[in-house]
């Protein structure tokens, strides 16, 4: 079993900057792709930005520039640091870990972004 915590959302004005954190516990294995998602009301969640165990980043184009991922394998962690805020980065940002075929979710942070 697996279980994500995250921390860190909350409201800010569009061009604000907040830090997300991740913090996996459980049966971690060493090779494992960590990030953040997104789902916006109405809407699918979505990628945001990922990092594999070795580095490897995957970021979505809409958040490049702008956001930065970051992991420490040592402890289990995975951070989001969104700067440039707008208000279409409004939604619920889930933590995420795949690992050995499986997925585990976290609860979910709520980000709001205002005009």
């Amino acid at each position: 079993q697996v279980r994500l915590v995250e921390s860190g959302g909350g409201l800010v004005q569009a061009g604000g900057s907040l830090r997300l954190s991740c913090a996996a516990s459980g049966n971690i294995f060493s090779i494992n792709t960590m990030g953040w998602y997104r789902q916006a009301p109405g809407q699918q969640r979505e990628l945001v930005a990922t990092m594999t165990s070795s580095g490897i980043t995957n970021v979505a184009n809409s958040v490049k520039g702008r956001f930065t991922i970051s992991r420490d394998n040592s402890k289990n962690t995975v951070d989001l640091q969104m700067n440039s805020l707008i208000p279409e980065d409004t939604a619920v940002y889930y933590c995420n870990i795949r690992q050995s075929l499986r997925t585990a979710w976290g609860q979910g942070t709520q980000v709001t972004v205002s005009s």
